[in-house]
């Protein structure tokens, strides 16, 4: 009879640290990258640019946010290298001490009145810093919980990866807002904006502390003792798992779903130039909302992509939030801000889900353990940073003034979803492939009975070990 220790990676205290270190980790992180987001459209210009020129100071600022997403691929050659050759842990603390720092940093820097122009360069190569840092967050932090989990629940605690992610923008938005909202401006703009930045010092103490306790994957561990770790995982990677790196940039395109919901969609809603007239503060809580509904559905489907596979849910949640898109901007057109608001939170909070849960741990089973790191945070990476220029290309294509605006940002949108959704369904179908054969074009999966009964009994067994 098949048992689910045949399949076992680790105990269930390491998969539970492993999944709490994942979590915690990337909250924290993308608290700091998102509260760099914040303070760039609310403060930045004012403190850290010439005041000569509110316009250029607006531009230059939110310029700073996205050479972040220039940083990222840069970061994932380099960080993924780190992982494959150095360990899951030591990539992850190698991300959060970046990231702490250089976060913390942003919070002591002077003013473009104290410095002049060395305000904004500093400004712009701690954000570089911060993309670095990030670019190696979730795909070590995936890779570490994936290669501590059972093997019928790697979607499922791999989920908690992108749960962690949208916690932190929640984390993000609730120290920020409140800040700015209830300070005098004179106090906000002179140092209240300092105290989320100076808050990093405990990412980089919980974080530690935490990520500390976990122990190195059993997977990469062997790989060590067969003396399989390879000494330039980057370039092994892409000789020998380009086609599905290829998938996973073409994947990661889903990201167009953001951008449609709380960056154009932003603009095209509060933005004169477009005259729907929309109150900005919507745009400061539909994110937020989004993210609250996030963190409930995605432990779910990433139990459910366990159950029927990671393709299904992947490829409905690219395709029906290509065509909710269409109705999103459509509520925005006829100045419904209720229908903005539920559609927003049904296509990004729901719908992209499907997606957002599962490619934590999609993505890495693409790869064998040697490359995954490398392979998963360059392709992930790059993918992602593309979808930074769509906002402006959608700007190109539906200026203000433009007629059908949903239809003609809607099919760009759809088109691109359709793209990721091709790539998914051409990938293989890895939830019932064994940790060690991840990565084999030739693998035989575990049959689904035999499969379903180590599921079940997994399952059977973490509940009777809670009780």
């Amino acid at each position: 009879m098949t048992t689910p220790q045949k399949h076992a990676h680790g105990d269930s205290r390491q998969t539970k640290k492993a999944t709490a270190s994942g979590w915690i980790g990337s909250a924290l992180e993308y608290y700091d990258f998102f509260i760099y987001a914040t303070a760039a459209s609310l403060i930045f210009p004012q403190i850290f640019f010439p005041k000569g020129d509110p316009k250029t100071a607006i531009v230059a600022s939110l310029a700073t946010f996205g050479v972040g997403y220039v940083a990222r691929p840069i970061g994932a050659f380099f960080l993924g290298h780190w992982g494959d050759t150095h360990g899951r842990k030591q990539v992850l603390i190698l991300c959060m001490f970046l990231m702490g720092f250089s976060t913390m940093a942003v919070g002591l820097l002077p003013t473009y009145d104290q410095v002049g122009l060395l305000a904004p360069a500093l400004l712009v190569l701690l954000r570089l810093i911060q993309g670095f840092a990030v670019a190696g967050e979730i795909s070590g932090a995936s890779s570490m919980i994936l290669e501590h989990a059972p093997f019928s629940r790697r979607g499922f605690f791999s989920s908690f990866t992108l749960q962690g992610v949208q916690a932190g923008q929640i984390l993000a938005a609730a120290v920020f807002l409140p800040l700015a909202y209830y300070m005098p401006s004179e106090a906000f703009n002179s140092w209240g904006w300092r105290v989320p930045f100076l808050l990093s010092f405990i990412v980089i103490v919980v974080g530690y502390i935490i990520r500390r306790e976990v122990d190195e994957t059993p997977a990469f561990a062997q790989e060590g003792e067969q003396g399989k770790v390879p000494k330039a995982p980057v370039i092994q990677a892409i000789t020998q798992s380009w086609r599905d790196m290829l998938r996973v940039v073409c994947a990661s395109l889903m990201n167009v779903i953001p951008v449609v919901t709380s960056v154009f969609g932003a603009a095209y809603a509060v933005q004169p130039g477009y005259g729907i007239g929309f109150n900005k503060d919507v745009y400061l809580w539909i994110p937020v909302l989004g993210n609250c509904v996030a963190v409930l559905v995605i432990p779910f489907v990433g139990h459910l992509s366990d159950k029927i596979g990671r393709k299904p849910p992947m490829i409905f949640g690219a395709l029906a939030a290509g065509l909710l898109s269409y109705a999103y901007l459509y509520a925005i057109s006829i100045h419904s801000v209720p229908l903005a608001i539920v559609i927003s939170l049904l296509m990004w909070g729901v719908v992209y889900q499907g997606y957002n849960a599962v490619f934590p741990s999609f993505y890495p089973e693409m790869f064998p353990t040697r490359t995954r790191v490398s392979a998963m945070a360059i392709s992930q990476n790059i993918g992602t940073a593309a979808t930074a220029m769509l906002p402006a290309l959608f700007a190109y294509v539906a200026p203000p003034g433009a007629d059908n605006i949903p239809l003609m940002i809607g099919s760009i949108t759809l088109g691109v979803t359709a793209i990721s959704a091709i790539a998914i369904w051409s990938a293989r179908e890895t939830y019932r492939v064994p940790m060690k054969d991840l990565g084999n074009p030739d693998a035989t999966p575990v049959p689904k009975a035999e499969y379903d009964q180590i599921h079940a009994q997994t399952i059977a067994a973490g509940k009777a070990a809670q009780a």
